[in-house]
């Protein structure tokens, strides 16, 4: 029985770490071992940034309606109770983007967050 070689599989399995490993630095790009520590590290690196964008965007959007609370007067928190009593159910990216670029209709949720809580 002829005897299989993995010659081919190892090529085709070097070639896909060394095309992710393009344009690091040194010989992270061109030597299998180095450029398969690197790739590994950067998977965790990109693993951790997508979760981290994810927090990251929330504080942003929280700082945003708050800061847009307090030119109201009011408090983000005080805010966010009253909108949940009054069953207005807005995400805080929308709520963000309307305290930004409409501050008149935000301003109207305000009243209505304030009108809840009274």
């Amino acid at each position: 029985m002829a005897r299989i070689k993995g010659a081919v599989a190892t090529r085709k399995r070097r070639k896909k770490i060394l095309k992710l490993a393009k344009g690091y630095w040194g010989s992270k790009s061109r030597h299998f071992k180095m450029a398969k520590q690197a790739v590994m590290k950067s998977g965790n690196y990109a693993f951790a940034g997508r979760k981290a964008r994810k927090r990251d965007f929330r504080r942003l959007w929280i700082t945003r309606i708050s800061a847009g609370c307090r030119a109201n007067g009011m408090s983000y928190s005080a805010f966010m109770n009253g909108l949940k009593k009054a069953g207005i159910t807005l995400n805080r990216k929308m709520l963000s983007e309307i305290a930004v670029s409409d501050e008149a209709a935000f301003k109207s949720l305000v009243e209505q967050a304030k009108a809840a809580l009274a």
